[in-house]
């Protein structure tokens, strides 16, 4: 899988759970703009 795949998997995933990326930040404790990073695949 690349890293955009993964990105858009990820954000399908926390879609699905109606949670913010502050808020799955918050949980796995890192930053909402490393999730954001993730979901965009940078």
């Amino acid at each position: 899988m690349d890293q955009k795949k993964i990105g858009r998997f990820l954000k399908e995933l926390r879609k699905e759970k109606d949670i913010t990326q502050e808020q799955l930040a918050e949980k796995i404790k890192v930053s909402g703009r490393t999730v954001s990073r993730w979901e965009t695949g940078v």
